[in-house]
């Protein structure tokens, strides 16, 4: 290393990391988070439990910044280090799920319907998206596709909410989220869903359900069995992670590195992403990319 290159930051290590719900293609993605969290981070086992990519949204308007080329770069990155790569693909990456056969993998990153995993402590557990137990999913299509609508519109409405909040001197708050969980009915549906799911990987022998689906983060037993939702990259930005000793935690990454869910990107990654360069090529970077990381800042 270059004697005037900055010491490369200490990475937190995990045996295995779960991450869904990136939504790669739509404007309320959290890439540039992701893609820190990614970087400050490594692991043996990477699984990708649905909705990576919105196919639906992609399908309808096109919306995709450097912040999603470097999210898909570093888990490419990882695969090509050696670390186990399953995807999962979810309701919403759908459109992968017709090219699946025994064996696929696309540049070291393995497809699968579902997967099982083996902690360090011996817990075995079932890996699956979880919309086939979404009754709105499996049963009416259409009044799904309203609901990512209205998602859409809620998740607008709450930015705007929060630059007022903001202003006010509040901290970030999650209006989307509070409407969702307030509707009587949408709770009973989460209930449901992980009741569904327990219930699903109990029958199959498993101690545990890893999913991800709803944006809900979670980690508590249900009827018997260990259910771990791993949340999203949308809202809350967490991810389940397993230690080396088999203990599962799920990382809140906006609240562990004090970010800000209205900056976008925030200009602390920004930095980051210049580190990275210059500890990649071994320089310091050109006056172009730091006037274009600047920029983008």
């Amino acid at each position: 290393m270059n004697a005037s290159s900055p010491p490369r930051p200490a990475r937190t290590a995990y045996r295995s990391v779960f991450i869904s719900d990136v939504h790669l293609g739509t404007r309320g993605c959290r890439a540039e988070f992701l893609a820190d969290f990614l970087r400050q981070t490594s692991c043996q086992h990477l699984f990708l439990v649905g909705d990576i990519i919105d196919g639906w949204r992609l399908k309808r308007s096109w919306f995709w910044d450097q912040h999603h080329d470097e999210a898909l770069r570093l888990v490419l990155k990882a695969a090509r280090g050696g670390t186990s790569v399953v995807y999962v693909p979810g309701n919403h990456d759908e459109m992968l799920r017709k090219y699946i056969t025994p064996g696929m993998e696309v540049c070291g990153v393995r497809l699968q319907m579902e997967a099982e995993h083996v902690t360090a402590d011996g817990k075995r557990l079932l890996i699956t998206h979880g919309d086939g137990f979404d009754s709105v999913i499996r049963h009416a299509r259409a009044l799904a596709l309203l609901g990512d609508w209205a998602y859409t519109a809620a998740l607008t409405l709450n930015r705007y909410f929060n630059m007022v909040r903001l202003r006010l001197g509040y901290s970030y708050w999650s209006l989307s989220a509070w409407l969702k969980l307030q509707v009587k009915e949408a709770v009973k549906a989460i209930d449901r869903f992980e009741a569904a799911l327990a219930d699903d990987a109990k029958a199959r022998g498993f101690d545990g359900v890893v999913c991800g689906h709803i944006h809900h983060a979670e980690m508590r037993q249900v009827n018997g069995v260990l259910y771990l939702n791993d949340g999203d990259w949308v809202e809350s930005c967490t991810a389940l992670v397993e230690h080396f000793d088999g203990r599962l935690e799920l990382v809140d990454w906006v609240a562990r590195r004090k970010l800000s869910m209205l900056a976008r990107p925030a200009a602390k990654l920004a930095q980051t992403a210049a580190l990275q360069t210059m500890r990649e090529f071994g320089s310091p970077p050109s006056p172009a990319h730091s006037v274009a990381v600047s920029a983008r800042a």
